[in-house]
């Protein structure tokens, strides 16, 4: 049978697995002296807290531990992520353009 809330909660849940991938990707790209020199936690901290929140929060948007890893994911999207780009230096981007 069909059940529109199965379906609801299941496109939820790879949204937020999807939004949970790509900070951890994010994370992992970005140069690790940025992360100190932005007053942030470590790389190798954000990208701990992500990996965790991918591999035990996976697809459950209704559990504890994919709320809190949905959350993390935000929090690194809307806080980390900025302050860290933003020390990047020149438009190319590239490796060792961060000021």
């Amino acid at each position: 049978m069909f059940d529109p809330s199965f379906l609801l909660l299941s496109l939820l849940g790879y949204a937020a697995l999807g939004l949970k991938l790509y900070a951890l990707v994010d994370a992992c790209i970005r140069p690790g002296a940025a992360y100190a020199a932005a007053g942030k936690l470590t790389k190798v901290v954000w990208v701990s807290i992500l990996a965790a929140a991918a591999l035990v929060g996976g697809a459950n948007v209704l559990g504890l531990f994919g709320l809190l890893g949905t959350v993390a994911a935000i929090v690194y999207l809307v806080d980390v992520r900025p302050a860290v780009r933003e020390l990047r230096g020149g438009s190319g981007g590239g490796p060792g353009t961060w000021r």
